[in-house]
Order: C-alpha cells, then sequence, then structure tokens
C-alpha cells in the first residue's frame, strides 16, 4: 500500500491566489488551476509554504493598494 504522502499531488491556486494541493490523478476542481508544482506531498506542502508568504486573499490586497 502506497501512503498518500507518496503519492503524486498537484499544488493549485484559486482566483483570490490561495493554495492548496490536490491528488495528481483527480482532475482539478472547477475555480483552481494548477500553480505549477507537482510532486510527493511533502514537496507540494514545502511548495506552498516557500511561496504563499502572504495568506491574504488577492481581492483583500487589490482593496489596500498593495497589488494591481
Amino acid at each position: 500500500m502506497t501512503s498518500s504522502s507518496n503519492k503524486p499531488h498537484v499544488v493549485v491556486m484559486n482566483h483570490e491566489e490561495q493554495y492548496s494541493i490536490w491528488p495528481s490523478s483527480k482532475p482539478i476542481p472547477e475555480g483552481w488551476r494548477s500553480a505549477g508544482m507537482e510532486g510527493e506531498k511533502d514537496a507540494c506542502l514545502e511548495y506552498i509554504e516557500k511561496h504563499w508568504t502572504d495568506m491574504r486573499p488577492l481581492s483583500l490586497r487589490k482593496a489596500l493598494g498593495e497589488v494591481d
């Protein structure tokens, strides 16, 4: 039996630039897109930790004038 951490996952992102992981064997849910990282669960979580440095939704950052 293969543990879930060894199964391939893909890092996904929604329109608010919020990240998650999704099993590679399943279609990415509507409203999400690949963030360009695929690998074992732990590697995907490390990618998210490195790249998702601002947890605030994109719409909030835009409202505050922090992004265009």
